[in-house]
């Protein structure tokens, strides 16, 4: 994380990141429009949940890649540098991450309690259980996120303006500091993976006895297509998409996280070859693509997000070629 965090040693690569990202940020504000129509066939808490999970992946991608890694290699935008701003910009980006995990689990949590437990379904599945679990989430990761601000000094001071962040002594030394990056790896991610697999362990042995049942009941062949049966195995695949992108994507960081503690690599004074830094990397690279994979899971497993997705682009063309002829 040090070395992630420390965009005064940011090295410069090609133009292909200002691309990707800015295909990714247009991608994740697509979905965040299409889901706002509420023409998806999604229920409102439903729609909440995934609006929010693409609203936090949009802010990490914003003040993460754009505000810290595209700024530090082509933008220079001088504001950016200050060290306060640094630190208020690194701080957004902890609360987004945050966000983005514990949205997962709360929408992972709110499919399992919405297909395994008629009993509380009509009152935890609402719009107001919805957005009173966002809050509390969004509430709870700005709390959790305050101690990073004190976790940077500056890394450089002229005419006493203090330009970009840099770890203090007391974060690399400090046993407070190493204890709680322990816990904030274990709170962030790994126990939601850990609940994320629970919850769905859950659910599919649900879905199994359930179908089996149902199946059983309605002596139907397997010729016979059962709607029920294919709004579950619609919700199962939309689900464990989510779940298992979120997973895989994140192993890596957990790994490392959980075997290599961050205070014992202060990667700036070592080779970009060494195994644990580039085992680090690639883990902070698939920590980042788990931000702009949702999106494209939406489009292959929603029919109707298609739908919306092909009338939008129709719109846009049509619209062009109307102000082509006038032309």
């Amino acid at each position: 994380m040090v070395s992630e965090l420390n965009v005064h040693y940011l090295p410069k690569k090609g133009e292909d990141l200002k691309v990707t990202t800015f295909s990714v940020v247009s991608v994740n504000s697509l979905a965040i429009v299409i889901f706002c129509r509420g023409k998806c066939g999604l229920s409102e808490c439903l729609i909440r949940y995934i609006m929010s999970m693409a609203a936090a992946d949009l802010t990490v991608l914003i003040f993460h890649v754009v505000f810290q890694r595209i700024n530090a290699m082509y933008l220079s935008i001088s504001f950016l540098f200050l060290t306060p701003v640094c630190k208020v910009t690194f701080v957004a980006y902890f609360v987004a991450v945050d966000c983005s995990v514990w949205y997962t689990v709360a929408f992972t949590f709110d499919r399992c309690i919405a297909i395994c437990s008629q009993n509380i379904h009509s009152k935890y599945c609402s719009k107001k259980t919805s957005a009173v679990v966002i809050t509390t989430i969004f509430v709870a990761s700005c709390l959790r996120s305050i101690p990073f601000y004190y976790m940077f000094e500056p890394a450089v001071t002229i005419d006493n303006v203090p330009w970009f962040c840099k770890p203090t002594a007391d974060y690399l030394t400090s046993p407070l500091w190493k204890a709680f990056e322990w816990i904030d790896s274990t709170i962030t991610p790994l126990l939601p993976i850990i609940l994320i697999l629970l919850f769905n362990a859950v659910t599919v042995r649900y879905i199994f006895i359930a179908n089996r049942i149902r199946t059983a009941l309605r002596g139907t062949s397997e010729t016979v297509r059962d709607p029920e049966l294919q709004n579950r195995r619609k919700s199962m695949i939309l689900l464990f998409s989510i779940s298992a992108n979120f997973v895989l994507l994140w192993m890596v960081y957990v790994m490392h996280s959980v075997m290599y503690p961050v205070i014992n690599f202060f990667y700036r004074d070592k080779y970009s070859s060494s195994h644990i830094h580039i085992f680090q990397q690639v883990g902070f690279m698939l920590q980042l693509l788990s931000c702009c994979t949702n999106t494209c899971i939406y489009g292959l497993t929603q029919r109707k997000f298609r739908a919306e997705l092909k009338t939008g682009f129709q719109y846009i063309l049509t619209l062009n070629g109307r102000l082509w002829e006038r032309q």
